[in-house]
C-alpha cells in the first residue's frame, strides 16, 4: 500500500509543558511489513506513563522522530514475506516488547526492542510488528478495552507473579491507576481468599478501589490493619516505596512496577530505618519490561474473568491533551486514543 498516514511523533526530548506541546502531528509514509512481520491498521492505542519517560528523557528513544505508543490494537491488513501466523483481517494487539531473543529472559536481553521507543508504535493509523510479538485479542473485549491490557495488564500480571503470593496471603497495591486497577481484578480472580489493600493519595482513587473490590483503602502513609505479605508499587515516587517497606510482614516482598522514579521526593530515602523498613528478610524486586509470554498468558485470563478496564477515549489528534492530563495526575483507569 502506498500513501500517507496520520501519526503523532516525539521529535524533541525535554520537560512536558503545554506550549509547545510534547507531540507533533505528522503525515508519514504507510510502513511496509518486512520479512516475518505483519502490518496493522490500528484502531486504538493506550496512553501509558512510559510515554512521559520517553518524552522527558528517562527512557529516551535512540533516534528521533519516533511514533510512540505500545498498547496498540488493530486488524492485520498486510503480511510480510514468510509471515504465516495470521491472516488479513485478524484482530491483534502489540505491547511494549516489539521483538527480542525469544528466550525466557527476553525482557532483559540486549536484543530487547521496545514498541514506540526503539521502533515506531501505535500513535498512528498503521504500524508493523514481527508476527511472533502480535497477540490475538479475545472477542470479549472491544478495541479500546483491550488496549490497556497489552501493557498495564501484561506488566501488572508479571508484577503479580513476581510477588510469589499464595492464595490467602495479604496483597497491597500502592498507587491506583491504569495498571493497579487491572491487577486488583486479576488478583481477585487468581487469589480469591487473599485480602487486597490499596494505598492511594487521592480520595477518589480510594473510592474507586473499594468499588472494584478492595478490602481496605487508605492514604499512602496510613497503617493497614495487618502487615502485608506482598505489595506492588506502581508509582513514579519514592515515598510509597519507603512506606510500603514499613507495611510488609517479615519475609514480605515489595515489587516495584515502574520504569522510573523521579527525583522530586528522593530525599525520603533518608528516612529509611533498617529495623523498621529492611530487617526481617524483607525483599525488593523490580519489574523490567515484559515478555511476549507474559502477554500471551495474561490475555486469556483477562477474558475469563472477564476483566473490565476503566477507560477514557480521545481522538488521535488529541494525544497531547491525554499526555498532559497524565502528567498532571488526572488518571482514573486508562486513557486510550482512537486511531481508526
Amino acid at each position: 500500500m502506498t500513501g500517507t498516514m496520520r501519526a503523532m511523533v516525539i521529535d524533541r526530548i525535554g520537560p512536558i509543558v503545554e506550549h509547545p506541546p510534547p507531540l507533533r502531528g505528522a503525515d508519514l509514509p504507510i510502513p511496509e511489513p518486512g520479512p516475518g512481520e505483519v502490518r496493522l491498521k490500528v484502531s486504538a492505542c493506550g496512553v501509558c506513563h512510559t510515554e512521559l519517560d520517553e518524552i522527558e528523557g528517562r527512557t529516551a528513544p535512540p533516534v528521533l522522530p519516533v511514533v510512540p505508543g505500545h498498547e496498540a490494537v488493530g486488524h492485520v491488513d498486510a503480511l510480510g514475506q514468510g509471515a504465516t501466523r495470521f491472516r488479513e483481517g485478524d484482530r491483534v494487539g502489540v505491547g511494549w516488547i516489539h521483538h527480542s531473543s525469544g528466550g525466557s529472559d527476553e525482557n532483559v536481553d540486549p536484543a530487547f526492542r521496545a514498541t514506540g521507543r526503539d521502533v515506531n508504535g501505535g500513535y498512528a493509523e498503521f504500524m508493523t510488528v514481527p508476527e511472533a510479538y502480535a497477540h490475538p485479542i479475545p472477542k470479549v473485549f472491544g478495541d479500546a478495552e483491550a488496549a490497556p491490557l497489552l501493557c498495564a495488564g501484561g506488566v501488572g500480571y508479571r508484577s503479580l507473579r513476581l510477588t510469589g503470593l499464595e492464595d490467602g496471603q495479604r496483597l497491597g497495591l500502592t498507587g491506583f491507576g491504569g495498571s493497579a486497577h487491572l491487577v486488583l481484578q486479576l488478583a481477585r480472580h487468581l487469589y480469591p481468599h487473599s485480602p487486597i489493600l490499596v494505598f492511594a493519595r487521592d480520595a477518589e482513587a480510594r473510592t474507586f478501589a473499594r468499588r472494584l473490590g478492595a478490602d481496605w483503602a487508605g492514604d499512602t502513609a496510613e497503617t493497614p490493619p495487618e502487615p502485608l505479605h506482598a505489595i506492588i508499587d506502581t508509582t513514579p515516587a519514592w515515598t510509597p516505596v519507603v512506606e510500603a517497606l514499613a507495611h510488609l510482614a517479615p519475609g514480605g516482598r515489595l515489587v516495584i512496577n515502574a520504569i522510573r522514579k523521579e527525583d522530586r521526593d528522593k530525599d525520603r530515602l533518608l528516612a529509611l530505618d533498617y529495623a523498621r523498613h529492611l530487617w526481617m528478610e524483607k525483599e525488593i524486586k523490580s519489574v523490567a519490561n515484559v515478555t511476549g509470554r507474559d502477554i500471551a498468558d495474561f490475555l486469556p485470563m483477562a477474558a475469563a474473568i472477564p476483566m473490565r478496564p476503566e477507560i477514557r477515549t480521545y481522538a488521535l489528534d488529541d494525544a497531547n491533551r491525554a499526555i498532559l492530563e497524565l502528567k498532571r495526575g488526572r488518571v482514573r483507569g486508562a486513557k486510550v486514543l482512537l486511531t481508526g
